[in-house]
């Protein structure tokens, strides 16, 4: 079973996962954010390692790298985003969050997956 933060990303633009974008974790406290971890989605869009790796009670923030991911695909034409900030709380009673991110050029969309 998995635990920790978990994250994923599909560009429903191309209906395939985002392969080399960046993802940060931040914890946030009173309003600063401290860098927590790092890491690049893979062939399947996934981070490969948990970007924390045991569950604390908190506010966290994972930034996605949008506009770099798309320079990076030679498909940087009428980019939108820069970054995507996702910011939400966790209970240490919780084993796992899985933040996917499903990605187009326009919008974004994201839940808490399993």
């Amino acid at each position: 079973m998995k635990t920790g933060i978990t994250s994923h990303v599909l560009d429903i633009t191309t209906g395939k996962p985002a392969v080399g974008m960046k993802v940060e974790l931040y914890q946030i406290k009173s309003q600063e954010k401290a860098l927590l971890s790092s890491g690049i989605t893979n062939s399947d869009g996934r981070v490969d390692e948990s970007l924390l790796h045991k569950v604390i009670t908190g506010e966290f923030e994972l930034l996605f790298y949008v506009e770099e991911y798309y320079k990076s695909t030679n498909n940087s034409e009428n980019i939108f985003f820069t970054t995507i900030p996702i910011r939400f709380y966790t209970q240490e009673s919780e084993t796992h969050y899985h933040i996917p991110l499903l990605l187009s050029r326009w919008g974004y969309q994201t839940y808490r997956g399993s």
